[in-house]
């Protein structure tokens, strides 16, 4: 079955308080059948940690979740699916499982019992040579005294109503005495080491070995049954680049589902890196078209002056490898040690500094092969005191295990201090800081969409197109309209002077920050909800955590917080509150524009569009977990009905173009189509095929006060009729007269 389009769904088990399971998707087939939706693309379905609400931290990877509904109604969801010529995608998790609970994890909990003995003591990536007993050390205690009130409970250990085995013949003694006999190590979390490589510094999440075939052949067991049964057509793949040899992964991959798989994986590009051609996956998961499509809608006028984050970015990325991530740097120093059989003082600074000069996740695909050495070259121009110490980095990265391990560390110091950390400080446009985004660049021009897209239709024409997942910072929408807000950049600065004036914010750029969001999500109607009101407290508590500048995580300022928590009730009582209320009321109509034209170029541009939950209509969702929020397929399902809504009404129209003429989006290729005269910068247009065109507007603040003038478009010979309105153009159309009630047309030839 040809995957012509996804729909992200959020499955959780009754436990999550949220319940969305394989009998509720069923219930939902019809309408995203009506919607014109080709396949279903579920979000982790193995086995997780009881109550889990995204599947992430999966327990077992040999079974599918029971509080989901078990492999029957895995299978029922299938048949119901294919009955409705609807096809099933799924999201696998290679990298890591969840082992917060070593009850729930018997693998992990077998592990812990016997150490390297253990049958599975191969499958998790354990650094056994951090304790000199070859234990295991769990920084999983709130402080190392904890250790005191542990006790023996039969044959486990127990500290509240956490629970860790005790060895066979082990458990006689004080429990002090006992934990000192296990294979592990139980420690605080605040002396940041770690035992194992994590996901990322989340310790709950152990990493997996797949390099090795017996662990990948065991991990894999039921997805292959997936492919053997055609229960499902494809695969989306969490994070490949945290493991050991994600190419050799995907090959093997490929191997067990066969060639006519859909795969793509979770692989976030630099805006001057291309995805490694020679990986046997159809492309990423769509966060390149995500930047190139909400970019071009980004007005360059409102860019003003900034600062370069460059030097921010090294900053940031050698404190995340230093801190944060201090026990993989030091495992990646023993390993270059080992390896070479020399060490250096300031080899962890030249490390981490060499990090730093890195501008992609991971540099050792063929495709990036001179990445590194560049790296390498600019960390000795920067630092030449460090050149001895980086002689022995490039030494041992002729070696497997510290070359790995420095790939690494590579992605997680990425992630860590871009976007979890520098995003979340940097305000000049807070919709430009989303994954894969470079807040640097103001937007995308033009050129820059037209080049990159067609090269996407060369090279990637199967890849995912996205707008919002689970992991976007803000949905679709919410970046639509702060994106607005580079169309009037004086107003808005005048404003957030005023409102400092009137309501100082505990911290300027805190403030800037906030502000923005808040923009982002505030109602049209101008009434902020109780449950509006706890969701952007939510928002702003996760924010400032993460931009670590008053307050963290680990050290959370209460004071600072609370100060926070204030001004933002001020904000929403008082008489900003009221200007926020009318500048989004002013600024709606071209914030929805942006929406609709977005969803229309996400489900027409070269690749496979994937739609979030929900998103099909308006969607006001911030950075998880509010965006797995349970939707309202009622309100969805009425809209479909009559298609008063604009956005609803581009989906189902291009997803039933997609299915009528899927030729033309699969194989058609790209073709710019570029408009005359005086508002031609404001009109974006292609072709897609021979028999598909679409156009939309875009800038339309300025466009609302100077109109399109002598602007036209040239539509190529024949009749064409918009899918959309059902009005029919031919040869040159005035801008003007090609939009009605949408700011999106979508063109079909009907004659040629």
């Amino acid at each position: 079955m040809k995957v012509l389009s996804t729909y992200r769904l959020q499955m959780r088990g009754p436990a999550s308080g949220q319940a969305f399971t394989f009998t509720d998707a069923m219930n939902q087939l019809d309408y995203l059948h009506e919607l014109g939706v080709s396949h279903v693309y579920l979000s982790p379905i193995l086995t997780a940690g009881k109550g889990s609400t995204h599947g992430y931290d999966v327990t077992d990877p040999t079974t599918v979740s029971d509080e989901l509904g078990g492999a029957d109604g895995l299978a029922a969801l299938a048949e119901a699916a294919r009955s409705r010529n609807i096809g099933l995608i799924v999201d696998i998790v290679p990298n890591h499982v969840g082992v917060d609970d070593p009850t729930q994890n018997a693998w992990w909990w077998d592990v812990l019992a016997h150490g390297k003995k253990s049958v599975y003591s191969a499958y998790f990536d354990v650094d056994w040579s951090l304790d000199p007993g070859n234990r295991i050390v769990l920084p999983v205690l709130g402080d190392d005294g904890d250790v005191d009130d542990l006790v023996v409970d039969g044959d486990v250990l127990r500290l509240g109503e956490r629970t860790w085995p005790i060895a066979p013949g082990t458990g006689d003694g004080s429990a002090a005495e006992v934990h000192e006999r296990q294979h592990y190590a139980l420690i605080g979390w605040r002396h940041n080491v770690c035992g194992y490589r994590r996901f990322f510094s989340i310790t709950s999440l152990a990493a997996l070995r797949q390099e090795d075939r017996a662990v990948f052949d065991a991990t894999h067991v039921e997805v292959k049954r997936w492919f053997t049964e055609g229960l499902v057509d494809g695969l989306r793949i969490d994070h490949p680049d945290g493991l050991s040899d994600p190419a050799g992964y995907l090959e093997w991959l490929r191997e067990l589902t066969g060639p006519d798989a859909w795969i793509v994986v979770e692989k976030i590009l630099a805006p001057d890196e291309t995805l490694e051609p020679s990986l046997p996956v159809a492309g990423t998961t769509g966060y390149d078209a995500l930047r190139d499509i909400g970019g071009v809608l980004v007005d360059p006028a409102g860019a003003g002056e900034a600062e370069s984050l460059e030097s921010a970015i090294r900053v940031l990325k050698i404190m995340t490898a230093t801190e944060t991530l201090g026990s993989e740097l030091a495992r990646v120093r023993r390993a270059i040690v080992g390896a070479v059989g020399a060490d250096h003082p300031r080899l962890p600074d030249a490390v981490a500094a060499l990090l730093s000069h890195i501008g992609v996740y991971r540099s050792d695909y063929r495709g990036l092969a001179a990445v590194m050495p560049t790296a390498l070259a600019e960390t000795a121009a920067v630092e030449p005191d460090l050149c001895d110490a980086l002689t022995l980095v490039a030494a041992a990265l002729e070696h497997v295990e510290p070359a790995t391990r420095i790939q690494q560390l590579c992605g997680a110091v990425t992630a860590k201090s871009v976007e979890d950390c520098l995003f979340y400080r940097d305000a000049r446009l807070v919709s430009l800081n989303e994954v894969g985004g470079e807040p640097e660049r103001f937007g995308v021009t033009l050129a820059e969409f037209h080049h990159s897209t067609a090269v996407r239709a060369r090279y990637w024409p199967s890849a995912m197109v996205t707008l919002s997942t689970h992991d976007t910072k803000r949905s679709e929408d919410v970046r639509a309209r702060i994106g607005v807000l580079s169309q009037v950049p004086a107003l808005w600065t005048e404003l957030l002077s005023s409102w400092t004036l009137a309501t100082p914010p505990p911290d300027a750029a805190t403030g800037s920050f906030l502000w923005q969001n808040a923009f982002g999500v505030w109602p049209v109607d101008r009434a902020v909800s109780d449950d509006l009101r706890g969701r952007l407290h939510a928002y702003a508590e996760k924010a400032i955590r993460e931009a670590a500048l008053h307050t963290s995580w680990n050290d959370p300022d209460e004071e600072f917080e609370a100060a926070v928590h204030r001004w933002l009730d001020d904000v929403i009582d008082g008489p900003v509150g009221v200007e926020m209320g009318s500048l989004v009321t002013q600024l709606d109509p071209h914030a929805q524009s942006d929406s609709q034209v977005q969803k229309l170029l996400s489900l027409t541009v070269p690749g496979i569009p994937d739609i979030y939950q929900g998103t099909e209509l308006w969607d006001d969702s911030l950075v998880d977990p509010d965006n797995r929020r349970p939707v309202d397929y009622q309100v969805r399902r009425a809209q479909l009905k009559t298609l008063t809504d604009g956005k609803i009404r581009i989906v189902t129209a291009a997803l039933h173009s997609r299915a009528d003429r899927p030729d033309s989006y699969l194989s058609g290729g790209y073709s710019p189509v570029l408009a005359d005269g005086a508002g031609a910068r404001h009109l974006v247009a292609f072709r897609r095929g021979d028999d598909v065109l679409v156009a939309v507007q875009r800038w339309t603040v300025t466009l609302t006060e100077t109109g399109w003038g002598d602007t036209t478009l040239p539509l190529p010979d024949g009749e064409w009729v918009d899918r959309l309105t059902g009005r029919s153009f031919t040869g040159r159309v005035p801008a003007a007269e090609l939009f009605g009630d949408l700011p999106a047309t979508l063109l079909e030839r009907t004659l040629a």
